[in-house]
């Protein structure tokens, strides 16, 4: 009894915000009444401005450039150098483990001076590829740690049956190892896909070009210099959200199962 209080408490205070941002999103501009209140006039038209105001369309297109590939590389990358240093017992695998896991305690405020420098002398400042790149370098210490952990559980004569039946390296790798990831890959892909959707920083220092906003900077810039107006943030950062949490509820049964497997294993 006392358990489902406590769980009926804790959802009410997580879904409290939501409710409240789809409230405030249909108020008039300059209505301050109660905000748990529904409005009685629902202004729908605020999410019609919001829409056009944040050129909606392109700003969720460069999210996705953004979010797709740093997301396939992410798990490409950090899988075979986890592979490796699980696998082999060198010193140098050591190493770089030791130095993978060593990113997750630099902020990134600590790389931006770096990383600014190095796109610029690579010409990738204000690209797709330059801000892919760097994505994926700042979420691979996650990603190799969190693929060290899961490969040490997984029992190593399954590839060496794979060996044994002829096949390569990359083949054991594509046939064998991948689809053993798949648990801690459905898990990975939704950490890297809230790191990317909802960052801020990144976009605003690397990019310039208007055209090439995500969804963040599109926000950003809903905000007045010296006023707020409810009516038109709260629109766009709904609108910002929904995608986001339409791909998870799509995602759901296949992240329910993926553990599923993981643990039976």
């Amino acid at each position: 009894m006392l358990g489902g209080t406590l769980l009926v408490l804790l959802a009410a205070l997580v879904l409290t915000p939501v409710y409240l941002m789809v409230t405030l999103s249909l108020r008039r501009t300059g209505d301050d009444s109660n905000p748990f209140a529904l409005p009685l006039d629902p202004q729908w038209s605020n999410f019609v401005d919001a829409f056009n105001n944040m050129n909606y369309l392109r700003s969720l297109g460069n999210t996705l450039i953004l979010t797709v590939p740093t997301g396939v590389l992410t798990i490409i990358t950090a899988s075979l150098a986890a592979w490796a240093i699980v696998r082999l017992s060198r010193r140098w695998t050591r190493l770089a483990y030791q130095m993978f896991v060593s990113g997750l305690t630099v902020p990134v405020f600590v790389v931006l001076t770096p990383l600014y420098q190095t796109l610029q002398q690579l010409h990738l400042l204000d690209t797709y590829v330059g801000l892919v790149l760097a994505y994926t370098a700042l979420n691979l210490p996650l990603a190799v740690f969190f693929f060290a952990g899961f490969l040490r559980t997984v029992p190593v004569e399954l590839e060496e049956a794979a060996v044994l039946d002829g096949a390569g390296t990359l083949r054991t790798y594509w046939s064998v190892v991948l689809p053993l990831l798949r648990p801690a890959t459905l898990t990975l892909v939704i950490l890297v896909t809230l790191n990317v959707w909802n960052d801020f920083v990144l976009p605003l220092i690397l990019l310039s070009s208007e055209q090439m906003q995500p969804l963040t900077l599109s926000v950003y810039s809903t905000i007045g210099v010296n006023s707020l107006s409810v009516s038109q943030l709260f629109p766009t950062l709904l609108l910002s959200v929904i995608p986001l949490f339409i791909v998870f509820l799509c995602l759901q049964r296949y992240i329910v199962a993926g553990i599923a497997a993981g643990a039976g294993k």
